[in-house]
């Protein structure tokens, strides 16, 4: 079997392609969707929401929020698991849905979900029987006639309804049919989601881990736990090792071998690019973190630092804030890895011009 020896530069080049970061833009918001498989859907806002940041770092001006929100409230876009993805890819998680809350031998947190929910079989059929009737709604509007709270060490404790939408979009019951404003609209899944054929599910995981290691270009066989969307390709594509690291890659052979051609641009903490911090390091050589849990006083970077891409290369972060009452988009640092040139500090410079007035803020720059 072939194994593919790349250089850093050719898996970080592999990775920018795949990721649709190079000179070349994508068409349209859809066509970005379907080459980057899904986005992640977040609402902090620190810059922008990170699905809208996403698409400005590889549409720029060609790119309007309304476009994201129009997709998904005719459910071009659906949201599953806590990304936008293109409808047509609902039937690779259908049967995952079926087998909820796993095959095989179930794990003790899975059995912990399965008889939390059939402890509370009636209030799955409450919401059911609500949007039956009035649906869709957000989830405010939904009964909580749970007989057995949630338990939980974190934020989730007692949020009963928030954790039963959560295990009844997981089995297929219910969809989020839109939003209104930043509440999700709930729905019957039948009214939402399209009639088509269910996918076997060992095929439909070997589709969904193609199309994560194409739209990824170079992945783990197995990559850190990861909730919604994993880290990893499976046995998808080739195998490949990289000069200088360690272990087994994978790669999609049909993006290997390709014109590269980079351009500057200023990433989402969040975009999954920069996503996988191990994998970062091991192929960019970049540091990075996302401190906005971090008290103030140990953040190295910023409450949101976008990474900055400059060709195939990740090379500093910007701490910047939309400070959208002042009018403002504030630029507090400009984190350099390395000495910029005057060329590439240019170049940063530009894209946050371009950003501010993609945002119609007023950019400062703190000298």
């Amino acid at each position: 079997m072939t194994v593919h020896q790349l250089s850093r530069r050719d898996a970080r080049r592999l990775a920018v392609r795949a990721q649709l970061l190079g000179r070349e833009r994508p068409a349209g918001l859809m066509e970005m969707v379907r080459g980057l498989t899904a986005v992640q859907l977040d609402q902090t806002a620190a810059v922008a929401p990170n699905a809208d940041l996403v698409a400005w770092s590889r549409l720029g001006w060609s790119y309007s929020p309304s476009e994201l929100a129009d997709s998904l409230a005719t459910l071009e876009l659906l949201e599953l698991r806590g990304f936008a993805r293109p409808s047509e890819s609902l039937v690779l998680f259908r049967a995952e849905m079926e087998a909820w809350p796993g095959t095989g031998p179930l794990l003790d947190w899975q059995e912990y979900r399965r008889d939390w929910v059939k402890a509370n079989e009636g209030c799955r059929l409450d919401i059911l029987e609500r949007l039956r009737q009035d649906g869709p709604l957000i989830m405010r509007e939904l009964p909580d006639t749970c007989v057995v709270p949630w338990k939980s060490s974190g934020w989730t404790n007692n949020r009963n309804v928030s954790q039963m939408l959560e295990f009844m979009i997981q089995r297929g019951d219910v969809a989020i049919a839109g939003r209104d404003g930043r509440d999700k609209l709930w729905d019957l899944a039948t009214r939402v989601y399209p009639d088509e054929p269910v996918i076997p599910i060992e095929e439909a995981r070997r589709i969904r881990d193609g199309q994560r290691l194409r739209s990824h270009g170079i992945l783990r066989v197995r990559g850190e736990s990861c909730p919604g969307e994993p880290l990893d390709a499976g046995v998808a594509g080739e195998r490949a090792v990289v000069d200088g690291v360690r272990g087994e890659w994978r790669v999609d052979p049909e993006l290997l071998d390709q014109p590269f051609a980079g351009r500057t641009a200023l990433l989402s903490p969040l975009d999954r690019l920069v996503y996988d911090r191990k994998r970062i390091l091991e192929l960019f050589e970049f540091d990075y973190q996302l401190e906005m849990y971090k008290p103030v006083a140990k953040r190295r970077w910023g409450y949101f630092a976008l990474p900055i891409l400059h060709g195939d290369r990740l090379v500093g972060k910007v701490d910047a804030t939309s400070d959208r009452k002042a009018g403002v988009f504030r630029v507090d640092a400009i984190h350099e890895d390395a000495p910029f040139s005057k060329t590439l500090s240019a170049a940063v410079h530009r894209e946050l011009q371009d950003l501010a007035n993609w945002l119609r803020l007023h950019l400062v720059v703190k000298s």
